[in-house]
């Protein structure tokens, strides 16, 4: 059934209370991710890198390979590059 203005209202509720629900379900997850993090860094683990590590591994090799060498370039741009003669 159309409500006055063309709206479902039945479909428009259902629409509604699954994205609450998600919502609510994303907010555990990340919750539950947040803990994580604070066990490994309990455990000497650097959460910065390891938030680095969990990014690089969902690229794509060839990915992560554009991506080093752009930064490699800038770097050495910016005189940044380690070098080995000290």
């Amino acid at each position: 059934m159309s409500d006055p203005g063309g709206v479902a209202g039945d479909q428009l509720r259902a629409f509604v209370e699954r994205i609450e629900r998600l919502e609510e379900e994303k907010k555990v997850i990340s919750d539950d991710i947040k803990d994580v993090y604070a066990e490994a860094k309990g455990n000497g683990y650097d959460v910065k890198i390891l938030r680095k590590v969990v990014s690089l591994r969902k690229k794509q090799p060839h990915e992560r390979e554009e991506e080093e060498a752009v930064l490699d370039l800038y770097l050495h741009a910016l005189g940044m590059a380690g070098s080995a003669e000290g």
